[in-house]
Formats: C-alpha cells, sequence, structure tokens
C-alpha cells in the first residue's frame, strides 16, 4: 500500500446533514477526522431522521451552497471532494459549474445518495439526468449501492458477475471509475467490484450480520476521498475505506432502534486530560 502524505490534507465535502448523526455530514466529518485528514463541508440540506428513517428534508438555496464552496475552496483549498446528498437538478448543476470554476483539477468522489437506509429517496427523479450530464463525467470514482447502480445502468443486479457488468455501463457514462457496493445482495460474503481503465477488481469479505449500518455508504466514500487526498492510489484508497468501514460496523455502539450509526471514532483513544 501507497504510504499517506504526512501533511494533514483537505476534503469538501458537499453533502446533506443527518440530524442523527449516523450518515450525511456528520459521518463525513467523523471519517475525515479519523483517517487523520481535515474536513471542510458545503451543506446541501437538512434533514429530520433517527435510526427508524428520514422524516423531512429543508433544501438549501443552490445559491448559498455555491457559496459555501467557494469561500472554504478560496481561502483554505482541497486536496479531494467529496458529494453526497445532492437531492435535485439545481443542486446538482449548481454543485458541478462550482466545482468546474474553482476545482476543476481537485479529484472528485461522487456518492450518489438516493435513497436512505429505510428506503426513503433522497433524490428527485428528475435530477438524474442532470447527475449523469453534469456530475458523472467530472467524478474520479462513483460509489453506488446495488439499488443506485440499478438505476444507472436499467437492470437488475443479482451476483458479483452482473455488479461487474453494471459497473462498465455505469462508466460508459463518464465516472473514470465506479465502485460498486454488494451489500445489498444476499448471502454471507459480500463483495464491491471496482472497475477502471477496462480492468475489473473485486473486495471479497465475510458479511457482519447487524442492523447497525447507518452510514456505511456515506462513511465508505469519505473514507475514499480522505485517501486520495492524502496520495493513496485509488486501490490503495479503497482497500483501507473499506477496512475502516469493517470495523467501524463491528465495533458499532448499538444506539437508537433502528438501523443505528457505526463506530466512526475507533482509530481514535479516549483523551485523557
Amino acid at each position: 500500500m501507497t504510504e499517506p502524505r504526512s501533511k494533514m490534507s483537505r476534503v469538501l465535502i458537499i453533502a446533506g446533514s443527518d440530524s442523527g448523526g449516523g450518515a450525511g455530514i456528520q459521518a463525513d466529518l467523523k471519517t475525515v477526522t479519523a483517517l487523520g485528514g481535515f474536513a471542510m463541508t458545503a451543506i446541501t440540506a437538512l434533514t429530520a431522521q433517527n435510526t427508524q428513517g428520514v422524516f423531512d428534508v429543508m433544501g438549501v438555496d443552490p445559491a448559498f451552497i455555491a457559496q459555501q464552496m467557494r469561500l472554504v475552496l478560496d481561502d483554505i483549498g482541497a486536496d479531494a471532494l467529496k458529494t453526497g446528498m445532492l437531492h435535485n437538478a439545481t443542486v446538482i448543476e449548481t454543485v458541478a459549474e462550482t466545482i468546474t470554476e474553482v476545482a476543476p483539477t481537485v479529484p472528485l468522489v461522487v456518492d450518489p445518495v438516493m435513497f436512505a437506509k429505510g428506503g426513503h429517496s433522497l433524490l428527485e427523479e428528475a435530477a438524474m439526468s442532470a447527475l449523469k450530464a453534469r456530475l458523472l463525467p467530472m467524478a474520479a470514482v462513483l460509489t453506488p449501492n446495488i439499488p443506485e447502480a440499478e438505476v444507472f445502468c436499467g437492470a437488475s443486479i443479482g451476483d458479483v458477475d452482473a455488479m461487474a457488468d453494471a459497473a462498465r455501463d455505469i462508466a460508459a457514462l463518464g465516472p473514470a471509475a465506479v465502485l460498486v457496493k454488494g451489500g445489498h445482495l444476499p448471502g454471507d460474503a459480500v463483495t464491491d467490484v471496482l472497475f477502471r481503465d477496462g480492468a475489473v477488481e473485486t473486495f471479497p469479505d465475510s458479511r457482519i450480520d447487524t442492523p447497525h449500518t447507518h452510514g456505511t455508504g456515506c462513511t465508505l466514500a469519505s473514507a475514499i476521498a480522505t485517501g486520495l487526498a492524502q496520495g493513496l492510489t485509488l486501490t490503495d484508497a479503497v482497500r483501507r475505506a473499506r477496512v475502516y468501514v469493517r470495523k467501524a460496523i463491528a465495533t458499532a455502539p448499538g444506539l437508537g432502534t433502528g438501523h443505528g450509526p457505526l463506530n466512526h471514532g475507533h482509530t481514535v483513544a479516549p483523551f485523557e486530560g
């Protein structure tokens, strides 16, 4: 594995807030910090949610999203960008335009957040064309789960071979790499599939049997973005991100009565002042 840079690399996260603290901006901030990066945010939406689901969403004005991005990037800069919940076409267009204007060469990890863990839709149907046309061609890596990948490729995904086929098809939409996450497939094994430069790479692991998986997608994408910001190759960034997420799942604190949050801080020793 390539060694990360020694400096505290900067990651700008453009995503929605999770009032329950398990996903979204909250998970992103914890992840980047736990992996030794410096996290910044441009908040796209506020959600009222807990471990049982998403109960309401309040969008942020697109002009204010752009202002958050520009002010942070002009002053602090970024070594990687990560997008999460971009709930409508106007927000997607605004984010894409702002990145093009002020950070066109910064690696972008796109987590195409379409559904919450409980199934609540977080992306307006009309926004899909904007996502495909504007954001996907800018992505260094796109990280869909199985339901999201099925939307992109228009086909059912039932096994690892179908995941690889879907990743190839989605890559034709423009992202430099596609990581299809296999957690939604049944079975004792979980395999993620990475497609880039015409080649497929698989990352198999045993399934951790737990309901406490809220925010795994946000967490994985932010962990990958942190790795890229620190100078890791994409393969090494994915590999380290998966190890981090798996331990966060295995040591989850068991909070809430539904899909509980991960233990994002498992890399951090308790402070004894």
